[in-house]
């Protein structure tokens, strides 16, 4: 199958990327100044993140699209106002996760964020779901251009006048150029940020006008490293179809409201969970010593029995040492709880410790 590449790879070969494959498409891994060097610049002013590979879905249709999606996601979505936007689920019937996403309310539909590997297989699941009553568009006109940091604001409103009035979790149509692109107040990083839907066309010369008023390109690489300083999940590593939001420790995401009259796909398995408890747990890890454990790495308690996996590990930049998450299982998931780790075949000391490692820095609002 032939690699795609974004409308924004032209730029990523002038900045000098290094490049890799991911989902199906050619992506910046880093840029000359490297991984930790990026992390640090995002953190303290404004990195951009080409995140087109990413699946914009749109679905329009009235008041009965609400009532359907709510059969399919565990969210209040008849009391989401207009232009919020709520982090969710696609599941199954064993609440077990097909991909995690972010749904905002338009006037006239919903815009679903969703992962690249999986944008594919959830616009077939929904459109299955959904006995195909409604337009969905899976866009391949747009890209989708993430500015993440404290000068992310800053930035972005010398180019698109009003995002400031943004709040967290928000979002709007603006201008620009002649056409209208869609900003959220959100990201991936734990530090202030937009993500803006913007035609191909149009994103190139969009995100130059980002890199001279002081932003610059970052990859892949330090992506990760923020996320998981951030505690957020990745799907494929913390999140598939053998988790569920209960284990991942993300029964936070799913509405109260749904939660006492259920109706939702995998909502029993949900519920029962919540009642009786998961017997694993996403937890994060700091490694005593500067050992980083990957993914894979197995969790023993201190008698040296297995106990979990490490889902994502690596050095946290911000935090100058080794953090990682996994699954443990639910007695050994407290705060401060000793546990080893096995790499290269010896166990090293590690403790469970409370996410996220680094403190979030968002501009919350009422939604």
């Amino acid at each position: 199958m032939e690699i795609k590449k974004t409308s924004l790879n032209k730029l990523h070969q002038d900045c000098q990327a290094k490049f890799v494959e991911f989902a199906g498409y050619e992506m910046p891994i880093q840029y000359s100044k490297g991984v930790i060097e990026e992390h640090k610049f995002t953190r303290s002013h404004a990195g951009i993140f080409d995140v087109s590979h990413m699946g914009q879905l749109f679905i329009y249709g009235n008041e009965n699209l609400t009532s359907d999606l709510e059969k399919i996601f565990p969210l209040d979505l008849k009391n989401l106002q207009q232009n919020c936007s709520k982090y969710s689920f696609l599941m199954n019937e064993e609440a077990g996760i097909y991909d995690d996403l972010i749904i905002t309310k338009l006037e006239n539909g919903y815009l679903i964020i969703l992962n690249a590997a999986c944008k594919e297989k959830d616009f077939e699941i929904l459109n299955n779901t959904l006995s195909k009553k409604y337009k969905m568009e899976l866009s391949n006109d747009r890209a989708l251009v993430a500015i993440q940091g404290p000068k992310a604001v800053e930035i972005l409103n010398e180019t698109i006048n009003g995002v400031k009035n943004l709040t967290f979790m928000t979002g709007d149509w603006f201008d620009y150029n002649g056409q209208k692109l869609f900003v959220t107040r959100s990201g991936y990083t734990g530090e202030d940020g937009f993500e803006i839907s913007i035609l191909n066309d149009l994103a190139e010369v969009f995100t130059k006008s980002l890199i001279k008023k002081g932003a610059e390109l970052i990859g892949l690489g330090a992506r990760d490293t923020l996320r998981l300083e951030a505690g957020l999940c990745l799907y494929g590593h913390e999140l598939d179809l053998n988790k569920t939001p209960v284990e991942a420790n993300l029964k936070w995401a799913i509405s109260k409201e749904r939660l006492s009259n259920g109706g939702f796909v995998g909502s029993n398995k949900i519920i029962n969970q919540i009642k009786d408890g998961a017997k694993q747990i996403r937890v994060g890890i700091k490694p005593e010593g500067r050992l980083i454990a990957r993914e894979k790495t197995k969790i023993f308690n201190e008698s040296e029995l297995p106990i979990g996996e490490i889902t994502s590990g690596t050095f946290g930049p911000s935090i100058n040492g080794p953090i990682a998450m996994g699954y443990v299982d639910k007695e050994f998931s407290k705060i401060n709880t000793k546990i080893l780790l096995e790499v290269r075949g010896k166990k090293h000391p590690a403790n469970i410790c409370r996410l996220p490692f680094y403190k979030k820095s968002y501009v919350k609002g009422v939604n």
